[in-house]
């Protein structure tokens, strides 16, 4: 059966997509609830329909989009779920990757999404009314100028990126933003032994985990990042883990 919902750019096969996404996210340990999937599900037609004039993504098909996009954020939801706190920092979100999949299934967590482009952050805006995310803020503007209490409510217990920069230079930027409890996860490819080496000395790895996208014939890790303050670790001493 084919069918199509509001937000969608086209006509989609959803029935399909709804199967792929939930078998998706079994694999990855998450169980969608009806009300996630469809909001999953809606939020990739609202990407699709918004990409035609903002070029959020250079991906065009709906498959590769739900695999490449919204499956490979969901990979880091349950690293992020297991991790204390409340709040949520996407920095460099785009078209709200992955901030806007973690707000959808991590209900609980408020989830502020960064971005320096206008037309990135009004499609963030609009997925938030359309998709009644109230765990949803989001903010323009460069990292490195945000202030607790002013730009932003305070600081964040995870400050996530998905291919936003080096390490190093996500850790400079961002790390001021980071609460007491918190750390910086990065998103990334192929394992980044070669920026965790040029990390400042005063901030550890805690974990390096190679992560099993389903569908993704790609590598993937998930970085998370600790200050010094946090912990007095070396940073080489860092464990690997696969998902």
């Amino acid at each position: 059966m084919t069918s199509s919902r509001k937000g969608a750019g086209q006509t989609l096969d959803r029935d399909t997509l709804r199967s792929l996404l939930n078998s998706g996210a079994a694999k990855l340990g998450l169980a969608l609830s009806g009300e996630q999937s469809e909001r999953l599900l809606d939020y990739l037609g609202l990407l699709s329909k918004w990409n035609a004039v903002y070029n959020l993504t250079a991906i065009r098909d709906p498959r590769q989009m739900l695999i490449q996009h919204v499956l490979d954020s969901l990979s880091v939801a349950p690293h992020l779920a297991a991790h204390a706190g409340d709040s949520i920092l996407d920095v460099g979100s785009g078209g709200g990757l992955p901030g806007i999949v973690l707000a959808i299934v991590l209900p609980e967590r408020a989830v502020t999404l960064n971005d320096i482009v206008q037309k990135k952050t009004a499609f963030q805006a609009q997925v938030k009314a359309e998709l009644k995310l109230s765990n949803v803020s989001v903010v323009t503007g460069r990292v490195e100028t945000l202030r607790p209490g002013v730009e932003v409510a305070g600081k964040f217990d995870a400050i996530v990126s998905r291919a936003f920069a080096e390490l190093s230079d996500f850790v400079t930027l961002a790390r001021h933003l980071v609460s007491e409890r918190g750390s910086i996860w990065a998103m990334k490819g192929v394992r980044p032994d070669a920026e965790i080496a040029r990390l400042p000395a005063d901030v550890r790895v805690a974990q390096l985990v190679r992560l099993d996208v389903p569908l993704l014939d790609a590598e993937r890790h998930l970085v998370e990042i600790v200050p010094e303050r946090h912990a007095s670790d070396d940073r080489s001493a860092y464990h690997v883990r696969t998902q």
